[in-house]
This record gives structure tokens, sequence and C-alpha cells, in this order.
């Protein structure tokens, strides 16, 4: 396969030994000790806190507050809920002994937290005064994985998970339409993902669920990938854990829930949707180094330039920039690549040739005529922009990408080819058994009915019944 000793290999040979190979060379994870789970190092590490940094502002300032519930969930409270614990039944890690003792009823590690909150939200509320109930919870799961993939699927994963109570259906519902456009401005204007928020089919809901939002994003190899969900759950949860509570004129009545979620598959999403064969490529907002600058150090003049490397350094940072200066001890080449590898945003390079006049070279990671030479003094005023624009640059690229693959389709032979190679929009009659053929033999799954989409009706793609949802629906193959 095309690769160097330092690379990786080539999407076009093998797309998924390139993300493998990518995460871990990049320095943003290693396997963990035990199936399916991982490390997540340092850099990978800090996307995430960049992501949930923003994410949480966003929570918070929605009126949302942060608590913590237990990792341990007693069996009996998920099976409460029939297609909630039905759902999640096959990836529950289950803990039968503690303590040297055999326990009397077996501990969940957590899922997911519906359950374990819903006890608590039946202590808490009892007023509609103590409503609407907001909470978010920054966590760790487990869901056992046979499949396990690097931050796309893995047997352990982070997140946050908000869960809501509320006095009405149109109130809950609002909360969750709020939660999927949190997660859709933080996935284009962060991740510089374009993503498509949608409505899941009723065989794509979370268990549990009277119906579930989802963000749809189109990986670099056409394939969709689920960036974050958000679910009114009814009264369902509220039903098996007496979530009551008593209107202004006395009447006791059932809350209505929601719960919404994003994880660390952002980091996976972000790898797929703008890497290539040089290595990431990462955007300036969620970059950890948006700014790496690498001194040219030789003889006599070393000191100077270091020093002069520094000072701008100091000078960016004092813009908000996160910078960092490369000064190791290897040569300017392989810093070169370990950066492009890591994908830095912008490289800016400073020799003595360069201080001497003045000025400095600087290298985006894409989308430039190669490297170009800039005044040394102006830099702190001009590389925001320079930033900015490549953050825009990168969703544009990751849009246009994604509308070249999407293909509107009416028939089977034109819906085999399109999720192929990308996304299919095609009428579907909505009858699980459809859905079931058509994954069986295409590996593709209906990702969700855009809310955007124009009003359309006309024969199933696949079974010529009636078409179910008064809108086209995206198929794709999917992680």
């Amino acid at each position: 396969m095309a690769r160097d000793e330092r690379g990786v290999t080539a999407q076009s040979a093998d797309f998924a030994t390139w993300y493998n190979e990518l995460v871990i060379k990049a320095g943003l994870v290693d396997r963990g000790p035990a199936k399916g789970t991982m490390v997540i190092r340092p850099y990978g590490y800090r996307i995430w806190e960049l992501l949930q940094a923003e994410l949480d502002r966003r929570i918070k300032e929605t009126g949302h507050e942060n608590a913590y519930f237990p990792l341990l969930i007693p069996q009996s409270y998920l099976e409460r809920e029939a297609d909630h614990v039905e759902g999640f039944a096959p990836e529950l890690a289950v803990v039968t002994h503690a303590g040297g003792k055999e326990l009397e009823e077996p501990l969940v590690v957590r899922p997911t937290s519906e359950t374990i909150i819903g006890e608590m939200m039946a202590k808490w509320i009892s007023s509609h005064r103590d409503l609407p109930m907001l909470l978010n919870q920054w966590a760790n799961v487990v869901r056992w994985e046979m499949r396990p993939r690097m931050f796309l699927r893995t047997t352990e994963f982070l997140w946050q998970e908000g869960h809501t109570a509320h006095a009405d259906e149109p109130e809950a519902r609002a909360e969750m339409e709020l939660a999927l456009d949190i997660y859709t401005t933080v996935a284009r204007e962060f991740a510089a993902m374009p993503v498509v928020p949608g409505r899941k089919t009723p065989g794509e809901r979370f268990a549990g669920a009277v119906e579930t939002l989802t963000i749809e994003s189109m990986m670099r190899d056409g394939k969709a990938l689920q960036a974050g969900t958000s679910h009114y759950l009814g009264t369902n949860f509220a039903q098996a854990f007496g979530i009551r509570y008593a209107a202004a004129d006395g009447r006791e009545a059932l809350c209505h829930t929601t719960s919404w979620g994003m994880t660390t598959r952002m980091i996976g999403a972000v790898v797929l949707t703008h890497g290539d064969d040089r290595g990431l490529v990462l955007p300036p907002r969620l970059a950890p180094h948006q700014v790496v600058i690498v001194p040219i150090m030789r003889g006599d003049s070393a000191a100077a330039v270091l020093a002069a490397a520094e000072e701008l350094a100091q000078s960016l940072r004092a813009k908000g920039i996160r910078v960092h200066v490369d000064d190791r001890d290897q040569t300017p080449g392989w810093k070169f690549n370990e950066w492009e590898m890591r994908g830095v945003p912008l490289r800016i390079e400073l020799g003595p040739r360069d201080l001497a006049a003045g000025t400095a070279v600087l290298v985006r990671r894409l989308g430039d005529e190669g490297k170009h030479t800039a005044d040394l003094a102006t830099l702190p005023a001009t590389v925001p922009a320079i930033l900015d624009d490549f953050q825009t640059y990168l969703l544009t690229r990751a849009a246009d990408f994604r509308d070249e693959h999407t293909h509107q389709v009416d028939d089977w032979p034109s819906f085999e080819a399109a999720v192929a190679t990308g996304w299919a929009c095609a009428l579907h009659c909505g009858n699980p058994t459809c859905e079931d053929e058509i994954k069986a033999r295409t590996a593709a799954t209906p990702r969700c009915i855009p809310l955007s989409a124009a009003p359309d009706s006309g024969p199933c793609v696949r079974c010529s019944s009636p078409s179910a949802y008064g809108k086209r629906v995206i198929f794709s193959r999917a992680y």
C-alpha cells in the first residue's frame, strides 16, 4: 500500500486502514488493554476539551445545570421501561460480584442515564414550580462493542447527556429541538462539519423514545456519521419511574422528558471529514495548536532566531491564538512533516534570512498556493483572519464534497449506485421490512428525514408502495 515510513496508507488504497493508522500516528489515541477500550492521548483529549468547553458554555447559557449521577445502576431500573432495556440489552456490561461476594441485584455499568436520572427526578419533582428541570451530565458510558473502532465505536466513551423534565409535550419538543440546534451550531461553527439536521425513522429511534432528531454528516469516503442526537421521550420514562407533578389547579400529571447527547466520536468525525493522505486537517477552532512556529536555527544565529520565534508566539497568544514553538532537536523537514500529520492549521517558518529581512514564511495546511512570505511585524494582526478564512474554507470544502456525493434517486439501480459512493435521497414506504431488505442488499440505512427537505411524495424506491414521510429520506452506509 502507498505509504512512507512515517506516513499513512492512502485513502484511495484503503480508507479504513488510513483512519486506523492516522489516529494512532497523529497521537490522538492508543488502544486500551480491555477489548474495545481506548486511551485518549493529550493531543486528542485537548480537542475534546475545546469541544466540551464550547458545548458546556452553550448548554449553560440555555439554563441547564451540570450534575453527576452514579456509574453503576441497579439492573431493575433498566427493566422498568421495556423498549429501553430491549434496545440496550446486547450492549450491557453487568457487575455480578463485588467485595468478594455475589450481589443480591446485578449492577449495570451506565450505558446511558435515563433510568437513574428518572429515579432521581421522581424524588425531586413534586410541583409545577419544579419544572422545567434542566440537567446535564459530563460522564463516561459503557456499551459493549463487538467491532470497535477508535473514537467511532468503543466500549467506553465520553459524552455529555442532557436530561430534562417538562409540564407538557410542546415544551418538551421545543427542548428536543433546542438541543439539536446547539449540536448543529457547534458542529458547523467549530468542527466545520456541514451536518444535516433531521428526524430518525421509527426503526432508527433511540430505545424508548417517541421521536429522535439527529445531525448527520458525510465523511470523505461517502459514508454517513451520526454526530449527535436529541430525543423526545414522551411520558414513557415518567410512567416507569413515577415522575409526576401537581399542576396549578391541583391536578396530578406525568412529566414529559427529553434526553440528548454528543460524544467523543466527534473527534473521529473531524478526522474523517477533513483528513487527507498527509494526515489530520484540524479546524482552527478545535486545533490544540492553531499555529506552530518552526525556528530554523543554524550556528551563531540560533539564539536570535529562537528569541524572535518566542517573541512572535507571545504576540500571537496576546491575540488569543494557541501557539506552539517547536524547538526540538530535529530537522526542519522532519518537523514540517510531523505538524502536517498532526493537522496544524498554520505553520510559520522563521530562519536567519527571514529574520534579517523582517519576514516569515507561512504555510496553510490546505487550500493555499504553497508557501508565501509575510511581514513579521504584521503577523499578530493578520494571523487571526488567516485562521478564520481557513475555518470557513474547511466548512465549504466539506459541504461541496457532500453535495457532489448526494443524489436524488427514483429507481433502484440509481439508488444502489448512489449509496455505493455517497448518499441517496429517496422516497420510502416506512415499512421496517423494506428498510431491512434495503440494508441487506446495500448495507445502507435511513439516516434521517431532513428537516429542511421540500415536501415530496410518490412510490417507494424499493417496493413501490406509497411513501410515508411526505419528504425524501437520506439513505447511506454509516459508521
